[in-house]
């Protein structure tokens, strides 16, 4: 790690890349996949075709490259490669500073957020104030503006980020066909290739447990059936009980 990982955000590089990987690749997975519900987000990454083709090699590329970025350092020589080839690949007509502050809010919100859910135990202060300051200077990094529209003063920690984040999605979040496209892609490509084989046809109706109303809204997808979410539910409290003992 280099100087500037062990410094600002240390104790969140350590939670996602030591104490809880797992946990943090499943929440990076579900910040992805609610990208989706943005319309304008989800006509690029429809029309890239990649997603639909290849979601596995897609959302593997999205999470080498951020916890790349966490864990060696935005200062490190790998970490400025990972920036220049994120600024790259977003310079591109109609990805604006705003849709780039979106995404950068889910890639961080969302690991925490199923942390504190299903992890064996809820991050710490400290660890959300480690994943503010990584926040922070990722948007920096990418020379990102302060977003416009309420709540947009983000400058304050990562409770600001949350909340507007959730404002955003009240103003933006809407059913597209290329939203719906990607969900189909991710939930039977991405996750049933993560599940025992006669789990596999289950992976769609698994994979929507995990996602809130208003995201299962966006993306058209009906609540499931009530013996699969207790399933879901009782698996991860499996685990998270196990996890507790064994710590």
């Amino acid at each position: 790690m280099t100087a500037g990982t062990r410094g600002a955000y240390r104790a969140y590089a350590r939670l996602v890349l030591e104490t809880m990987p797992e946990e943090s690749r499943v929440g990076l997975t579900l910040g992805f996949v609610r990208t989706f519900g943005i319309p304008d987000i989800a006509h690029v990454l429809a029309a890239t075709g990649r997603m639909s083709n290849e979601p596995r090699g897609r959302a593997k590329a999205t999470g080498v490259a951020m916890f790349t970025l966490i864990g060696q350092g935005l200062d490190s020589a790998e970490g400025r490669r990972v920036v220049d080839g994120l600024r790259r690949v977003h310079d591109r007509p109609g990805i604006t500073p705003e849709l780039m502050h979106y995404v950068l809010a889910c890639f961080t919100v969302c690991p925490l957020r199923f942390i504190d859910a299903h992890g064996h135990r809820a991050a710490t202060e400290a660890e959300r104030d480690a994943a503010y300051a990584f926040h922070v200077a990722l948007s920096d990094a990418l020379g990102l503006p302060e977003p416009p529209g309420p709540g947009g003063d983000l400058a304050h920690d990562l409770a600001a980020v949350e909340s507007w984040m959730r404002d955003y999605e009240t103003r933006h979040f809407a059913p597209t066909e290329a939203g719906r496209t990607l969900w189909a892609a991710t939930s039977k490509g991405l996750l049933a290739a993560r599940l025992p084989a006669p789990l596999a046809p289950l992976a769609p109706a698994v994979a929507a447990s995990l996602l809130d109303q208003p995201l299962r809204a966006a993306l058209t997808v009906r609540r499931p059936p009530a013996p699969i979410r207790a399933l879901v539910t009782y698996a991860l409290r499996a685990r998270a009980r196990a996890r507790r003992r064994a710590t």
